[in-house]
């Protein structure tokens, strides 16, 4: 099961899985694009892929596409809770109702996604594998500035898969993080006004690559490649952890000599 799945990485991950032969819960906020993605996993090879509109933020939402991956495809034992939304603002300038819809997505959103997904194998007794998607916003600042909503809802899931993971592992269940870096998706752009221009587009672009020490952008499938391997049990005697697929951006010092 895949929040977030209609676009970027929550797809890529998505397309990677059906590759494999999985059966797969499409869950995202805009069902068409759900509808989409899982048409398109079915194409390549998944045995069944659900495609399910959901607010990750929303307590009931979040049961009732559990229920209907569970009743559509099987319970699921790996689920990815990826769901989120980056809005920036200076934080003197941010109201409280845009704040608290990032943390609500962002934070709020994994922790029901997960708590659902862990009340569940523990229920059937059951092992899985539970990954979230953190950002290196929640271990260092951000160049772009005004990214306070975003680096705390993420610092929260880091913090929250630790204790998760210590919580769980009796019962076989593993926790863990994926640490995107500068992806190449459309939440690259958020900040941008909708009606900006290619060229300034570009540009932020082009500025994202630069701070990057591999000097490129990450492909969605490079990240989705880092949560199958989370979600498989290659990963076995992995929980509590960050794996950190940024290009070497956190490993790069602020001081360039």
């Amino acid at each position: 099961m895949v929040t977030g799945a209609g676009s970027g990485i929550g797809r890529a991950v998505c397309l990677a899985l059906a590759e494999r032969g999985a059966r797969l819960g499409v869950v995202d906020l805009d069902g068409d694009a759900a509808r989409s993605v899982a048409e398109q996993a079915t194409t390549r090879g998944a045995a069944t892929a659900a495609p399910v509109s959901c607010d990750v933020s929303a307590e009931g939402a979040v049961r009732e596409a559990f229920d209907t991956v569970t009743r559509t495809v099987g319970a699921p034992t790996r689920v990815f809770a990826n769901a989120g939304t980056e809005i920036n603002a200076p934080l003197h300038e941010f109201d409280v109702d845009t704040w608290r819809r990032v943390i609500e997505v962002n934070l709020i959103g994994v922790f029901l996604t997960c708590r659902e997904a862990l009340r569940r194998l523990v229920a059937d007794g059951r092992a899985g594998s539970v990954v979230c998607t953190s950002s290196p916003a929640a271990f260092v600042g951000h160049s772009g500035g005004g990214n306070s909503a975003y680096a705390a809802s993420k610092g929260g899931v880091s913090a929250f898969i630790r204790s998760a993971a210590l919580d769980y592992a009796p019962y076989g269940i593993r926790v863990n993080a994926v640490v995107p870096g500068a992806t190449d998706t459309a939440m690259l752009v958020n900040g941008v006004a909708y009606d900006a221009r290619k060229d300034e587009i570009e540009r932020i672009r082009e500025a994202a690559k630069a701070q990057v020490p591999l000097g490129r952008l990450a492909r969605p499938d490079e990240v989705a490649a880092a949560v199958l391997w989370l979600l498989s049990d290659e990963s076995s005697y992995v929980t509590g952890s960050h794996l950190i697929c940024d290009g070497g951006l956190m490993a790069k010092s602020a001081n360039d000599f």
